[in-house]
């Protein structure tokens, strides 16, 4: 059986997607087979992300349909052979999918994969609701603002009510040097406010934003290395913690920060 983990968020525009396809990357690059599910129906674009979307022909929704078997509706990374796509659809096409159709597809993706990556729609409707019913673990992507903070504790709180084993939170878009000067909340601080297990911290990085399967060989080592430490907690359950302060401290440090903030 799969672990199914659902990555979801109180808002939208943390990065939630973004995360969601490297860390399906970094699983795929250690040998696990991985099933990308683009819960965000109408408005997907995990396949943008993952620079597939001309190669999606079918959907979730057309499995469900039976207008194709659930193997042809899996799209293969490039780069990384086992790592899967499995698109939702296009607009409104979410009116027509219940549960129990999701929940069917999902026991048979089971059998086929050892990590399935739900990425779930931001917000608490339902949507998010068909989402998290489908999986076993969460993470909750927040980054560290005070209003990003706030929902993504009010998401906690009502998976509470789901049959939910493991929750962990990951910061994103981290800045080190806000951080170490504390005007950026760190992952204490944020911990102590979600109750939750920290999963990682992901650096804020311009070469994040545009994604590919390619980007994991591109990356600069410290968003690299943020990702690497985040998908070893999920896989062993560990609670190491990527230090994005570490080029602001001492001397040295002191001149990084100026620098960053005058650019």
């Amino acid at each position: 059986m799969a672990r199914a983990i659902v990555m979801t968020s109180g808002k939208g525009g943390v990065g939630k997607t973004t995360v969601t396809a490297n860390i399906g990357l970094h699983l795929a690059s250690k040998n696990y087979r991985v099933c990308l599910i683009d819960m965000d129906i109408g408005l997907n674009n995990l396949d943008v992300v993952l620079n597939m979307e001309d190669r999606v022909v079918y959907s979730l929704l057309d499995v469900i349909e039976n207008r194709c078997r659930l193997k042809e509706a899996l799209v293969q990374d490039d780069n990384y052979p086992l790592l899967f796509l499995l698109s939702s659809g296009g607009l409104n096409q979410n009116l027509t999918i219940t549960l129990s159709q999701i929940k069917t597809v999902v026991q048979e993706l089971h059998q086929l994969f050892d990590f399935i990556l739900i990425d779930c729609p931001a917000g608490i409707d339902a949507g998010f609701k068909r989402a998290v019913s489908i999986a076993d673990e969460a993470i909750v992507v927040t980054t560290p603002h005070i209003s990003s903070i706030r929902d993504a504790d009010k998401v906690i709180t009502i998976l509470s009510s789901y049959d939910i084993v493991s929750k962990r939170f990951v910061i994103n878009r981290a800045r080190g040097d806000l951080i170490q000067d504390k005007v950026m909340f760190d992952v204490y601080d944020i911990g102590k406010t979600l109750g939750i297990e920290f999963g990682g911290v992901i650096p804020e990085d311009d070469s994040v934003i545009t994604n590919t399967s390619q980007t994991i060989k591109n990356y600069k080592i410290a968003v690299n290395r943020a990702f690497e430490i985040l998908t070893n907690n999920i896989i062993n359950n560990e609670k190491k913690l990527f230090d994005c302060t570490y080029k602001y401290k001492g001397f040295i440090g002191t001149i990084k920060k100026m620098l960053k903030r005058s650019v």
